[in-house]
């Protein structure tokens, strides 16, 4: 496959928001399916940053939110969930991930953060309880640590914010699908993915971006 034909997905998320964990199982299945054509690349985007109040986690609001939607989908993609105790902020779990991307384990501890939260009920807002998630993840604890109290990867996170907020998002899970350009020509138009797209969605939006057939597939 010609590297002009490598399909990004920019997914903006939060780790407190159980319908972006939802969306993981879909990337999952859409990556195995493409391989390494495929180059999913997450951004943060906290729905309740500071000073936003946080919720409280056993209001009707979200009890009802979560038997309604958050269950039936849960179970629809074979996901184990629990409705968590705790409503923390996730300003840290990012950074969290920021820092382990440095060596390699993001993936890891990606999906150990949102695993902790919507699985184990962890209050993941808590640095004692990051550092401890990213040391099963093979992360050196005293060195997160350290970046987390420097705040050393905060202007990232503001950063990838920043960059949803120009491209107007407001809600997450927001996937952008895009590719390189083939030799010679524009590339097209990105597409962008709002909620916790089922995988149809992504098929059709590669069709969209390869109207000649996907490359190696």
């Amino acid at each position: 496959m010609a590297s002009t034909s490598v399909l990004y997905i920019d997914v903006w998320s939060d780790f407190v928001c159980p319908f972006c964990y939802l969306e993981t199982p879909v990337l999952d299945q859409f990556r195995n399916a493409y391989g390494d054509a495929v180059e999913v690349r997450w951004h943060a985007f906290e729905l309740r940053p500071e000073p936003t109040p946080l919720v409280d986690p056993n209001s009707e609001k979200i009890v009802e939110s979560w038997e309604n939607s958050v269950r039936p989908l849960a179970e629809e993609r074979g996901v184990t969930m629990r409705m968590p105790p705790v409503a923390p902020r996730s300003r840290k779990a990012f950074e969290t991930a920021m820092f382990a991307r440095e060596s390699g384990r993001f993936d890891a501890v990606h999906r150990a953060i949102f695993k902790a939260y919507f699985e184990e009920g962890i209050d993941i807002g808590d640095t004692d309880s990051l550092l401890d998630i990213a040391a099963t993840c093979g992360v050196d604890p005293e060195l997160l640590e350290e970046a987390l109290d420097d705040g050393t990867y905060t202007d990232l996170v503001i950063e990838d914010e920043e960059f949803a907020t120009k491209l107007g998002v407001t809600g997450v899970p927001f996937a952008v699908l895009s590719r390189d350009a083939a030799p010679g020509q524009e590339p097209p138009p990105p597409i962008a993915l709002r909620g916790a797209a089922p995988i149809q969605h992504f098929e059709a939006a590669v069709e969209r971006l390869f109207p000649d057939g996907f490359p190696g597939v």
